[in-house]
């Protein structure tokens, strides 16, 4: 497989990243993972929007501009052959010397990789079955408004979730709140609306999410982010999650508690490749 490493193609057995470099020793580094059909980037003004965002955060200045980027990007696409993938897009604080400082730390080290995925008209993968974890995130992190490349948190509730036979972690902050799962965020049917954790409840800033809150609204479907605990979830009628790489994955199970095949997710599924394939038709 080739890769893009600084400025350049490379095949990954030959790409070198520095021993020091911030993002191996520290987590220090952002990274973005977008979506590609037909060798076309999904949703990406809104990755390279939260990119910027977060690297102007970290204080890491960004080696490339969007348009640059975005061209790598489908260009190493077409190389790997994965016209239907993931891309992969990060961003380190570069080789630095010893200590937490990133004083005199630099320059940024860029990684871009690609990985298969199914195509559009694919069935979705899933139904998932969802455990709450028993890590707990900050609601007050002020890093939460980007995506950092420590992620140990996540690994954590994921691999706890997996040992209990389920497929993905749900997450709560500190207030006991739903904050979101371990790669995506949640939305429920409940009380005639769908509903998905406030941002202030600590989960990511998903993009995803801010597109489904987009297409609910075009539907004309009742819709709300709202503080919630995982009491009462009977009520619940219906639960999916959102992340880039599967677009919305429905749950038949969480902490024990089943729902049937909902046929409301379907249309939202269906409104997602609808979406889709305006993009590749221009």
């Amino acid at each position: 497989m080739t890769v893009y490493l600084q400025d350049r193609f490379v095949r990954e057995a030959e790409a070198r990243v520095s021993v020091f470099d911030r993002g191996f020793l520290y987590g220090d580094g952002l990274f973005e993972t977008v979506r590609a059909y037909g060798g076309r980037l999904f949703l990406w003004e809104g990755h390279w929007e939260r990119l910027v965002a977060g690297a102007g955060m970290l204080g890491i200045p960004l080696p490339g501009t969007g348009p640059a980027l975005r061209e790598v990007a489908g260009e190493l696409l077409r190389r790997n052959g994965h016209g239907d993938g993931t891309v992969r897009i990060q961003v380190t604080r570069g080789p630095g010397v010893r200590g937490y400082s990133p004083r005199g730390a630099g320059p940024p080290t860029l990684v871009i990789t690609t990985h298969p995925a199914a195509p559009l008209e694919a069935p979705f993968p899933g139904p998932w079955r969802l455990r709450t974890a028993s890590l707990r995130l900050w609601s007050g992190d002020p890093t939460v408004c980007a995506k950092t490349t420590s992620k140990l948190l996540q690994v954590l509730a994921r691999a706890e979730a997996e040992a209990e036979g389920a497929d993905e972690a749900l997450l709560l902050n500190d207030r006991g709140e739903v904050a979101e799962t371990a790669a995506g965020n949640v939305f429920w049917f409940e009380g005639g609306r769908w509903c998905t954790p406030m941002l202030e409840s600590g989960g990511l800033a998903g993009v995803t999410r801010r597109w489904m809150l987009g297409l609910l609204g075009r539907l004309g479907w009742p819709h709300a982010e709202v503080r919630r605990g995982v009491e009462g979830w009977r009520e619940v009628e219906a639960v999916f999650v959102t992340l880039s790489s599967h677009g919305l994955v429905a749950v038949s199970e969480w902490d024990g508690h089943r729902w049937p095949a909902d046929p409301r997710i379907g249309r939202l599924q269906e409104g997602y490749r609808e979406a889709v394939r305006s993009i590749l038709s221009h």
